[in-house]
């Protein structure tokens, strides 16, 4: 006769999921894999690199574009380059060069601002329509 008597339900195999959770699992799991392709692998969309400037300046250019471009501020120049899909900011006139230091974007939604001196660098996801022809290396 033992001492000590373990109850049944203790040496019972239990598995940490059961039947239920791996389907709902597998669902949440189909869920964010049709959200993120929905999001980012759309077709047709081509991305547009924004630049705006003190005093209402704005320009507007593919992503592609090759351009060295100074924007004017209330504290002088701002200079940014636009190369190989990316961009960034040069130089600045502003003292802290946060802006310079933030590198280079690439991808839509990302954005650099230089707030010293009012320029926003941005990029922007757009929808070509059939027949638009869509930007150019002439659009202002």
């Amino acid at each position: 006769m033992a001492i000590y008597e373990v109850p049944a339900g203790i040496m019972k195999k239990s598995s940490f999921f059961k039947p239920l959770d791996f389907g709902a699992l597998g669902l949440a799991l189909s869920i964010t894999l049709v959200i993120t392709v929905a999001l980012y692998a759309r077709r047709g969309t081509a991305s547009r690199i924004l630049i705006a400037g003190e005093g209402g300046g704005h320009w507007i250019f593919p992503q592609d574009a090759t351009e060295l471009v100074t924007v004017p501020g209330p504290l002088g120049d701002t200079v940014v380059q636009l190369e190989d899909g990316r961009a960034r900011i040069l130089s600045s006139p502003c003292t802290n060069q946060t802006c310079v230091a933030a590198g280079v974007i690439q991808g839509h939604g990302q954005w650099i601002a230089c707030l010293p001196n009012q320029v926003l660098v941005s990029i922007e996801k757009i929808e070509e329509k059939p027949g638009d022809g869509g930007l150019d290396g002439a659009a202002w």
